[in-house]
């Protein structure tokens, strides 16, 4: 006919509570499993339509994130994105992109916890003298900066395939799942290059740790990452 009925619950949207428009993959025919998928422009205010309540977040706190309902919710059928059975295509392609995204967010909260640390080493005294002074530190400093490194080299490498044309979901996968670990594991480092006051939210590091830890989270967690890599080095 000339519209779809929806019905159905989706959690975790990011700017649920602020968007407009939304691109929403729902099911036209269960036979046909994920062939099946077909993606709709939803408008808001749409008669059976509604969100949830914005969650109170660890992190990301500036993105507020809530749950959509759909309950007997007429959309039409001109507001099918590309065509009827696409959907499950049109989402990996979003997906896979939205990877180097959230790897490239990790990058930045990692290379934001490497410059707090640097910055702090260097005016905090201890015994007499800067603590940036201290092997213990230095070492640290130096495998935040090669992690650092690493990580923007492999989101390059993954916008570049993607620029270029050709799969890049590996390429994807692979930077998302490094640049959203070493963003955790350099947050915890430069809370601990802070000692004490890495613990609390006069300085940005403390933030910095909350922020991380969405990153090996959404988009896929870091599990999903593995097995995307894991697929594509075996097929």
């Amino acid at each position: 006919g000339d519209y779809f009925v929806l019905n159905g619950m989706k959690n975790w949207i990011t700017n649920g509570t602020s968007a407009d428009y939304f691109i929403v993959m729902a099911t036209t025919d269960k036979e046909k499993g994920h062939k099946g998928i077909t993606t709709f422009i939803v408008e808001k205010g749409t008669p059976g339509f509604t969100h949830g309540k914005k969650e109170d977040k660890l992190g990301i706190r500036s993105s507020d994130t809530c749950s959509l309902s759909f309950e007997n919710c007429r959309v039409p059928a001109k507001n099918i994105v590309w065509e009827e059975g696409k959907g499950f295509n049109f989402a990996m392609n979003i997906l896979n992109g939205g990877r180097i995204g959230i790897a490239a967010q990790a990058v930045g909260i990692a290379e934001g916890s490497l410059d707090a640390a640097l910055k702090y080493s260097k005016e905090r005294k201890a015994f007499g003298k800067e603590i940036s002074s201290f092997q213990a530190i230095q070492f640290m400093l130096a495998d935040m900066a090669v992690k650092v490194d690493a990580a923007k080299m492999m989101t390059l490498r993954a916008g570049a395939v993607k620029d270029s044309g050709k799969p890049f979901y590996k390429e994807a996968a692979m930077a998302k799942l490094y640049s959203s670990k070493i963003c955790v594991e350099c947050a915890l480092d430069a809370i601990q290059i802070h000692g004490g006051y890495g613990y609390v939210r006069e300085y940005q590091v403390e933030r910095y740790l909350r922020d991380s830890k969405i990153t090996e989270i959404y988009e896929g967690t870091s599990e999903i990452q593995k097995m995307v890599i894991a697929r594509s080095l075996l097929k």
